[in-house]
């Protein structure tokens, strides 16, 4: 976004403010504002005074600089309460089930563990266990794959210290940290990630990841079939379906990926 751009001005320039601010380490000062975003001094005051008026900007008066205040961080609550990734990914997973008949969901990494957002189930499918907020452990399920193996490994390792850290789902196979680490870099040269059985005896998982705005992983849209649905040599072509519909999420929540939607 260009302070030059056509449109409301004084709207644009206080949205450009607000963004840059909530992008620094600290607070900062008008003139470093000013200079970074090609803004008057005088404008720049003005609005920051504007700002400070409605509580979404403080002044440190020693320091001579500004920054965020609780007005942009209730902002940020009502965003969280209105689940918007949630109201965003239901009719997108709707189609996506209605296009391929077998059930999917949108889950997101908490800590160690995958929550459930979304579920779609397809006519004449069992029930999963995978209904809107259960948790269960991301090394274990196709969207906490997905979304694990787009993470640095300076960051998976600080999620799992150690193998003592991979829980383990009653009989589910025994996963070592080095196992989960050569599995996630499979998951990276295939583009996608998968489960079979590990979850639930019968079933089985492909998933992808939605990237943010910041290329982070937001959530996984995930397929599940029973096994015997959707032979294994099919499961590539099954990712690439998914991928098109994880390119429309994160379209719409301004990610990195602007891939074409269904």
């Amino acid at each position: 976004m260009s302070p030059s751009q056509p449109g409301a001005p004084a709207a644009r320039h206080t949205l450009l403010i607000l963004q840059f601010l909530g992008n620094q380490r600290g607070p900062v000062g008008a003139a470093t504002i000013a200079g970074a975003l090609g803004l008057p001094r005088s404008t720049v005051y003005r609005l920051l005074n504007t700002l400070r008026e409605f509580g979404f900007v403080l002044h440190f008066p020693e320091e001579r600089r500004y920054g965020i205040g609780i007005g942009a961080f209730e902002l940020s609550s009502g965003f969280t309460r209105q689940e918007p990734l949630s109201r965003l990914a239901r009719p997108i997973l709707a189609t996506l089930v209605d296009r391929l008949g077998e059930s999917a969901h949108l889950a997101a990494l908490h800590g160690q563990d995958v929550i459930y957002l979304v579920e779609e189930r397809a006519p004449r499918r069992p029930a999963l266990v995978t209904d809107v907020g259960v948790r269960l452990p991301s090394h274990l399920t196709a969207s906490g794959r997905a979304l694990l193996a787009t993470l640095p490994r300076a960051q998976l390792r600080a999620l799992f210290p150690a193998t003592a850290a991979l829980a383990q789902r009653q009989g589910s196979p025994e996963l070592r940290l080095a196992d989960l680490l050569r599995l996630l870099e499979e998951v990276k040269r295939a583009g996608y990630a998968a489960e079979d059985g590990d979850v639930t005896a019968g079933l089985a998982s492909v998933a992808v990841a939605v990237r943010d705005h910041a290329g982070w992983p937001a959530a996984g849209i995930t397929l599940t079939f029973p096994r015997e649905n959707i032979p294994l040599d099919e499961w590539p072509s099954v990712a690439e379906t998914l991928r098109v519909y994880a390119a429309e999420l994160s379209r719409r929540i301004r990610g990195v990926d602007s891939g074409k939607g269904p």
